[in-house]
């Protein structure tokens, strides 16, 4: 099968990436997101999160702090306070991060897009947000393990780079789930769909969760479909029949009660299946999809959904099930989707150990869910700066144990956009003269202080 044709498979056609130079990549970035800031805060802006990008080891401001250029950084108070209670506005923060990024990956079509929540474990009593959660990392089966922090609901954007393999994931808007104030994850992640549609009012949305968000379904979220995951003892229903003229009584609302999905898929026969070639995570897999329209009334009484049922050809792995609102989409189309999920989690992991999204000691009032927006900018700052400036070519040295590497992993944007952002500090001044001492014992401090 060719790249055109696994393609095809999908809903939206890649976009053709035109390179540009490093310096000017990263400024645009920046200016796109002045207007959410006023001209004091935005130098505190740029500065942060460019020492964000240049800093290893835990990204605390005050080790920030160090990183920044002697001669123009202020006082440590000054972004202490810049990221606890600055004049800058959280909302118009993440409505520009948006319309950068979905038009340049997105220009026409539908949106897709992936939610799910994770927890920044912190440490402290009296921190803004933060509780006793279960940490799904550590949790098993048997064993059900809680941290103290903070329950973030993320939503990212699914987006296939230049070079293929696993999407990326980058995270578009977010929100702090707090126990006490009454709103749930689905609460959260509906408000973040308003503000979408409202910020793209001619565009549709493709929503994709895993099953704990199943239900927002029957949230009537506006242009938006969902794909998620179905519970084997779904209670599925048929649509009811037509009424019948002078019929007494009240219109019914569904018609005979179906088997569950398990029941569905062990009665099917081979003629029932049809063997797809499903595009999942990069890679073109071989499976026995089967589709059928049903009634989910529990969660959405008013219309159908669409059944997907996979299966493995080779009977190794259990049957799974899969539902979509968008009723004129394929099978392969709905597994895609799903199997894209997998990218927010790649997410939460890489900004986690490479961005320090739980390291910013920032502790009342918005401080913390402030923090975590700027650590998820520099996540989706890194790749945008690292797909317009290098595309598809190679930035990293192949290494003896790891010589079939062949797509960038987020430590390798990283460091592509370390060196240029070093390169520009310490040579673009020093052709006439040496490296000045401060900026020497800069350098040297981040070298030694690396982990």
């Amino acid at each position: 099968m060719s790249v055109q044709e696994r393609r095809g498979l999908r809903n939206w056609l890649p976009r053709v990436v035109v390179k540009v130079e490093g310096g000017e990549a990263w400024r645009e970035i920046f200016e796109r997101m002045a207007p959410a800031f006023t001209a004091p805060s935005f130098v505190l802006f740029t500065q942060l999160i460019t020492a964000w990008v240049l800093l290893p080891g835990r990204h605390t401001i005050t080790r920030m702090w160090q990183v920044m250029e002697p001669g123009s950084r202020g006082k440590y108070g000054v972004y202490a306070r810049f990221v606890r209670c600055g004049r800058w506005s959280l909302s118009t923060f993440w409505r520009l991060l948006v319309q950068l990024v979905v038009p340049f990956f997105y220009p026409v079509g539908s949106v897709p897009l992936t939610v799910d929540d994770t927890v920044a474990k912190k440490t402290g009593r009296k921190i803004s947000g933060a509780g006793i959660f279960r940490d799904a990392v550590r949790s098993t089966r048997n064993k059900v393990v809680y941290a103290w922090g903070i329950n973030i609901v993320l939503l990212t954007l699914p987006v296939h780079a230049p070079w293929g393999g696993e999407p990326l994931g980058l995270p578009i808007n977010a929100r702090i789930y707090r126990k006490k104030k009454g709103k749930t994850h689905l609460d959260l992640v509906a408000e973040m769909m308003r503000e979408l549609a409202e910020w793209f009012p001619d565009r549709w949305f493709q929503l994709c969760g895993d099953g704990a968000y199943a239900p927002l379904a029957g949230r009537d979220l506006p242009r938006t479909h969902v794909t998620s995951r179905l519970r084997r003892d779904a209670a599925l229903y048929e649509l009811p029949a037509p009424r019948r003229e002078g019929q007494r009584g009240r219109p019914r609302k569904k018609g005979p009660r179906l088997p569950s999905p398990a029941q569905i898929a062990a009665a099917l026969t081979p003629a029932d299946w049809a063997l797809t070639s499903v595009e999942v995570r990069g890679t073109v897999q071989q499976m026995l999809l089967y589709t059928r329209k049903v009634l989910w009334y529990d969660v959405l009484p008013d219309r159908q959904v669409l059944l997907v049922v996979v299966r493995d050809p080779q009977g190794v792995q259990p049957d799974d099930f899969f539902f979509t609102t968008d009723l004129g989409a394929t099978g392969a189309q709905v597994v895609s989707r799903y199997g894209d999920r997998w990218s927010i989690e790649d997410t939460f992991r890489s900004t986690k150990q490479f961005v320090g999204l739980e390291d910013p000691q920032t502790r009342t009032g918005d401080g913390p869910e402030r923090a975590l927006a700027l650590s998820f900018f520099t996540y989706t700052a890194v790749w945008l700066w690292y797909i317009r400036v290098h595309g598809s070519e190679r930035t990293w040295t192949p290494t003896p144990w790891y010589s079939q590497k062949c797509t960038p992993s987020f430590p390798d944007a990283l460091a592509a956009l370390r060196r240029h952002l070093w390169h520009q500090r310490i040579f673009a001044g020093s052709a006439q003269t040496p490296v000045p001492p401060k900026i020497q014992e800069v350098l040297l401090e981040v070298l030694a202080t690396a982990v």
